[in-house]
């Protein structure tokens, strides 16, 4: 019998409500919480909430705890580091953990010419970032993001996202000069057409559609785009759709921005996503599981790109001593773990298992995913592929109940983003209730 997940008491405790009652009162609204679990502690694949219950992780923090929770390593580095100091700022002088690890994400981002890095805190910022490097060095004003995706809440980054109208209202004017291109979620193609029968028409569209109709590509700087949607629902293009997006970059001179905040730093079973394509980037947008939950990004460009000057972009707190060395513990960990090869080992099971559900179950519509980044994806019926999304959403509250958390994306697309260090029993303990959960709600329509 596994050892975990353990539940004491039904969730949430006593203790629990306790701290919702005060959260209710002193934090701001505007969060996104799935169900009340309000965590005490972690470590490697459990979380353990203040009442005592302890739950397997299928959401590693959104994605962030690639190497699990309080890995030794990541927390000896930052022990370190706190004895020897906390912030000087990499924007006015010069530190070695900001150096180094800008000297380590040279080497394992898929782009062959040199590159310098930009140092941030967040994965929203890493895009602001990359999109005034962008405007600065085209010295172009246009930029084509796609429907669906998420790149953040600032309003520069928000001028991109489009996977919710709640992400966007009242926010108006965004930033000038973004038109938003239909991506290749070919579940639910938004031309009502047939994978590979379309011949890859959400590419040409881009060409005859946008670019040669009101978005001059001359004066186009990127296209920026997530490998593998996140937010938007899990969605993994199909196989030549990068290779054809860089041909029509290439015809007009126009870079490609790499989101790979949540698709990056071995998810995929890969160091980033687009490597699964083949295809190089200008720059690359890192961040959520670069230091292990402690906040930084990393803008990562050609160098010849990054030619801007002095002064003209910066940020106090970006490249933080105490983040890069735990970021530098990480990439250690992944490599000497061998944590690519699990998490593609794993993600590979997980797909296996979860398809098979897929032929006994009509509630599940697609199932889709690389290394450990699947989504699966609930309808009401196979024919419409209505989103089933209170469904969804009663999944993942009773999982949690019964020790597994996770979260939703999309309309209707259940996350399984454990850590990468996650093994086999532990993995089949937490599908078993994900499963089984999907099954009994399923019973119930």
């Amino acid at each position: 019998m596994a050892d975990y997940p353990k539940i004491l008491v039904s969730p949430p405790g006593p203790k629990a409500r306790e701290f919702l009652q005060k959260d209710e009162l002193f934090i701001s609204p505007s969060y996104v919480r799935y169900y009340p679990l309000v965590v005490e502690s972690a470590n490697g694949c459990i979380i353990r909430d203040v009442d005592g219950n302890e739950y397997i992780d299928l959401n590693s923090g959104i994605a962030c705890m690639n190497v699990g929770h309080g890995h030794p390593r990541v927390v000896e580095a930052i022990k370190r580091q706190c004895d020897r100091f906390l912030h000087y700022s990499n924007t006015d002088f010069y530190y070695r953990e900001a150096i180094n690890l800008a000297e380590t994400l040279a080497e394992i981002t898929p782009i062959a010419s040199e590159k310098k890095t930009y140092f941030g805190n967040s994965g929203t910022e890493a895009i602001e970032a990359a999109v005034k490097l962008a405007k600065w060095h085209t010295r172009k004003q246009l930029f084509i993001g796609f429907i669906n995706a998420f790149h953040g809440r600032t309003i520069g980054s928000l001028s991109f996202t489009a996977s919710k109208p709640a992400q966007r209202r009242h926010f108006f004017p965004l930033m000038f000069g973004v038109a938003h291109v239909p991506y290749a979620y070919c579940y639910r193609c938004p031309f009502k057409l047939t994978f590979p029968e379309c011949h890859y028409w959400c590419v040409d569209f881009i060409d005859e559609y946008v670019l040669q109709k009101y978005m001059p590509p001359e004066n186009v700087a990127a296209f920026l785009f997530e490998p593998i949607q996140g937010e938007g629902g899990y969605v993994v293009p199909p196989p030549e759709y990068f290779q054809r997006l860089k041909k029509l970059a290439d015809k007009y001179g126009v870079l490609l921005i790499a989101d790979e905040v949540q698709s990056g730093i071995g998810r995929t079973g890969k160091w980033f996503a687009i490597e699964h394509w083949n295809v190089e980037p200008d720059i690359i947008c890192i961040a959520k599981a670069l230091a292990s939950g402690l906040p930084i990004s990393a803008t990562v460009a050609r160098a010849k790109l990054m030619d801007w000057t002095s002064g003209s972009h910066a940020s106090t707190f970006g490249g933080n001593p105490l983040a890069c060395v735990a970021a530098a513990a990480v990439l250690e960990i992944i490599k000497e773990e061998n944590l690519l090869d699990n998490a593609a080992k794993q993600g590979a099971y997980a797909l296996k298992r979860i398809n098979e559900l897929k032929e006994r179950c009509a509630l599940v519509g697609d199932v889709r995913g690389k290394g450990l980044m699947i989504g699966v994806e609930l309808v009401e019926d196979a024919e419409s592929k209505k989103p089933a999304a209170q469904k969804a959403a009663e999944v993942i509250l009773r999982s949690w109940k019964r020790g597994v958390v996770a979260v939703t994306c999309g309309a209707s697309t259940i996350r399984i983003v454990p850590p990468l260090t996650i093994q086999r029993e532990m993995l089949d303990s937490a599908l078993d209730i994900v499963e089984d959960t999907i099954e009994e709600v399923a019973k119930e329509t």
